[in-house]
């Protein structure tokens, strides 16, 4: 299992937009995203750094594995 890095708001919107996720639209400091097919969506806050079990909690919701979010980078 890879370790999780810390990473920026933006570069884990990158991430999840190239697992097909897309921006739907943003409040002041998050980016709500969608993905077509599934029920959930991701609240993403624009922070320099996001804490690793937010991430974490992102990934699992979003129904890939850390090995394969960490690929997306």
């Amino acid at each position: 299992m890879a370790k999780l890095p810390v990473l920026s708001g933006h570069a884990a919107i990158k991430a999840f937009s190239k697992a097909g996720f897309t921006s739907s639209w943003q409040t002041a400091r998050h980016v709500i995203m969608e993905k077509a097919g599934m029920e959930v969506t991701h609240s993403v806050p624009l922070h320099k750094e996001l804490k690793r079990g937010t991430l974490r909690n992102l990934i699992r919701d979003s129904g890939l594995t850390v090995d394969e979010f960490v690929a997306l980078l």
